[in-house]
């Protein structure tokens, strides 16, 4: 007989702390080794988490809800069967803390709240600038540090609610929307250009109050965080949006021709997506400033190119996986990297590395029928490409005679939101005209 104990998982290296948003099995229950026993939440994903042996749930330690550190014990399994199960212990101590983490937890994301504690492991000697607190909390996440560096905001001056200090999202977001009752502008340092601060810009959690017969529901983790970085994004940049009709009948034409085989010799359904991303990363070598990002006054011309796809969640939700060095894939290479991120961040099988350091980014509304759109621009990049709807179109075609003839095509709309900081609008109408030109001149034998 012998007990094991089920850990909170660090998601990758910049990750500190997650949220135990679900239990997928109670005490008692039996389980098998890898079968999924909880879900977590944290900056980048959310996962299941397999178990780490077979057994039974002896002790859940950690309630739904409660934020923790990594390698902190969420439970215990019991190796054997018809050993006895302990209750969860009453909340004492380190318990206590997780009840008031829980409550804390609740509270909406755009609401400054105070720092708050959590459980941590054992921290190294102070004082030498290596203790666990003063890494965590100078790591930070890679998406944090970015939204700080775009605003010129030191995030050692800064006090976090995570982990050892460690400031999250919420915490810059609420240290730029004024902190608990500041204004924006005194606030922000002096460095920061008083331009990028918007009067007003800070939202009451409680502008709007529920009426008799409402329903309140309270935000998923994953909205609240969807949330604040849309709301970031779209303060950070300067958004403008244009559209092109695109003729994607050649490429319709190929599809048809190639599907079957296509189909058949990579296990993979063949759908327009992979053509328009080959032709995107083909057009951005031609159009660095559209794989661009800004740091403070620089502008850093990426030369990887990875692509993130928007990728919706049921029931709600939103996640973009990266297709990282796209422009090392084949057709087929994007079919199979864009078909497997969509099916793993569905299932929550993505890990954080997989949703960072995009370069440019491809949303599809037009799967649910929108013909267009003005899509959020990812902070960390200059644009963002949105397809509409694929659909069949009459058009006025000019013959090699001259005549005017109407005919049957194939189009979509596509929208493309840029950061007017860094693209001009003729940048970005320059590289759109060469996406379609890319795609409606596509070879008969495919890219």
């Amino acid at each position: 007989m012998a007990r094991v104990d089920v850990v909170m998982p660090q998601m990758g290296e910049s990750i500190a702390e997650g949220t135990l948003s679900r239990w997928l099995k109670k005490v008692g229950d039996d389980v098998k080794r890898d079968e999924p026993i909880f879900e977590i939440s944290t900056d980048k994903v959310d996962a299941e988490i397999p178990s780490p042996t077979s057994g039974v749930i002896a002790e859940i330690v950690v309630g739904e809800g409660v934020t923790v550190a990594v390698q902190t014990i969420v439970a215990r399994i019991e190796t054997e069967k018809g050993v006895s199960i302990a209750p969860p212990p009453a909340p004492s101590g380190t318990a206590a803390v997780s009840s008031t983490l829980s409550a804390a937890s609740s509270t909406p994301a755009a609401a400054p709240s105070a720092p708050s504690s959590v459980l941590r492991p054992p921290s190294s000697p102070a004082g030498n600038g290596n203790s666990f607190e003063e890494r965590v909390r100078t790591r930070s996440s890679p998406l944090v540090r970015r939204m700080a560096a775009e605003h010129g905001v030191e995030i050692a001056a800064l006090s976090g609610s995570g982990v050892a200090g460690r400031v999250t999202r919420k915490d810059l977001v609420a240290y730029l929307q004024g902190g608990a009752g500041a204004s924006a502008a005194a606030a922000m340092p002096a460095s920061l250009p008083a331009g990028l601060v918007l009067s007003g810009s800070a939202v009451p959690a409680s502008a709007a109050t529920a009426w008799p017969g409402d329903v309140v529901e309270p935000m998923s983790k994953i909205r609240r965080l969807t949330s604040e970085h849309m709301a970031m994004a779209i303060r950070v940049a300067a958004h403008v949006t244009t559209f092109f009709e695109i003729d994607l009948t050649r490429v319709a034409r190929v599809r048809a021709r190639t599907r079957a085989e296509f189909e058949a010799a990579t296990g993979q359904k063949l759908t327009f997506l992979p053509f328009i991303i080959h032709a995107v990363v083909a057009t951005l070598k031609r159009h660095p400033i559209m794989n661009a990002a800004v740091n403070g006054t620089d502008i850093i011309l990426r030369k990887r190119y990875n692509i993130g796809i928007a990728v919706a969640l049921e029931p709600t939700g939103l996640i973009v996986p990266v297709i990282k060095n796209a422009e090392d894939l084949s057709l087929s290479g994007l079919s199979k990297a864009a078909n497997d991120l969509a099916l793993r961040a569905r299932s929550k099988r993505l890990n954080p590395t997989e949703v960072q350091d995009a370069t440019f980014s491809i949303t599809n509304p037009g799967v649910f029928g929108s013909l267009m759109g003005t899509p959020i621009i990812p902070v960390g990049t200059t644009a963002i490409l949105g397809l509409g709807a694929i659909e069949k179109r009459p058009k006025v075609i000019t013959g090699r005679d001259g005549e005017d003839t109407i005919a049957i095509r194939t189009c979509a709309y596509f929208s493309c939101s840029f950061d007017h900081r860094v693209v001009d609008g003729a940048d970005a109408d320059r590289f759109m005209a060469d996406l379609r030109k890319t795609l409606e001149q596509i070879p008969e034998n495919g890219f």
